[in-house]
């Protein structure tokens, strides 16, 4: 089973004063690249948050947000305000009063702009969380990666039969192959033969058979495609045994390198197939692979 490098978690917890939430979102990426946003209470335990999550999160663009929220009505455990910061609200004051003033902008109602900052609406009045709070905090921090995780695999899931849908159109494109191939041979010995003749006639020079049925079944040979058959046909069954038996970080590089040789095998196919409707054939398969290349670098 697969899972993808897209995923999104969600984990809150609620105090007297205020709620804090844990928001985890992903996409994809060769490495893991996770960036934590946090608000200044939570600032002290950004290791201990980066701890926990590197082994759930594995790979991908990862960004980690921890912040308050003031409660609802419903949600308050306890008739208590939230606190304004004082020295935070002057700040912010005087510094848009003097930028009203510099761009002569029109006069605007800057108390309701100013009770939206973060800063100037303290959560609990406390400069870092307790003790207490830090342990409702991890718990929320594993919550959200628990769900982060169902989501990636649930991803997943859609990736593989999307992927499965794709190898059996590969698979069926190739077994239209064989039939065309028996003639092809034919028409191809055919058509060197009237050549050979037609030349023969303009230099009046006899055509030696044996020479010509050695460089026949040489030049044939070189145009055989049953290598490149039955290899496409081991790539293919790689990647299923690959998304069946992978869940670790990973997964999909390998899937990534699969992908390359079955196009490597498809493109000897087109280069050798010396017929239109082969051809067509060929098209079709690199247009289904290269959907699949496309979501393999989704894939964990």
């Amino acid at each position: 089973m697969i899972q993808s490098m897209t995923g999104y978690g969600r984990a809150e917890y609620a105090l007297a004063k205020h709620k804090t939430i844990v928001e985890i979102k992903s996409l994809n990426s060769k490495q893991l690249d996770l960036t934590i946003k946090a608000s200044p209470l939570f600032h002290v335990y950004e290791s201990e948050i980066r701890r926990l999550l590197v082994p759930v999160l594995q790979r991908g663009k990862v960004e980690v947000s921890v912040y308050t929220a003031s409660l609802t009505a419903s949600e308050e455990q306890t008739n208590i305000y939230t606190a304004i910061n004082e020295d935070a609200f002057r700040y912010y004051y005087h510094q848009l009063r003097k930028l009203q003033t510099e761009l002569q902008a029109p006069e605007e109602p800057l108390f309701a702009a100013l009770l939206r900052i973060p800063e100037v609406l303290k959560a609990g009045g406390d400069e870092t969380i307790s003790a207490e709070e830090w342990e409702l905090l991890s718990r929320a921090i594993e919550e959200a990666a628990k769900a982060f995780t169902a989501f990636r695999v649930q991803e997943g899931n859609a990736l593989e039969a999307m992927f499965a849908d794709k190898l059996n159109g590969i698979e069926r494109l190739l077994s239209e192959v064989e039939p065309l191939e028996k003639g092809r041979v034919e028409k191809i010995r055919q058509r060197l033969e009237q050549q050979l003749v037609q030349l023969s006639a303009e230099t009046l020079q006899p055509v030696d058979r044996n020479r010509l049925e050695a460089e026949l079944i040489y030049y044939l040979e070189k145009l055989d495609i049953t290598e490149e058959k039955v290899r496409l046909s081991n790539h293919i069954a790689y990647f299923r045994r690959t998304m069946a038996e992978g869940s670790e970080s990973g997964v999909g590089k390998k899937l990534g390198f699969i992908a390359q040789e079955m196009g490597r095998e498809i493109n000897t196919l087109g280069s050798k197939a010396n017929q239109s409707e082969m051809q067509i054939i060929v098209v079709k398969m690199k247009d289904l692979l290269e959907q699949i290349k496309e979501q393999v670098l989704n894939v964990l």
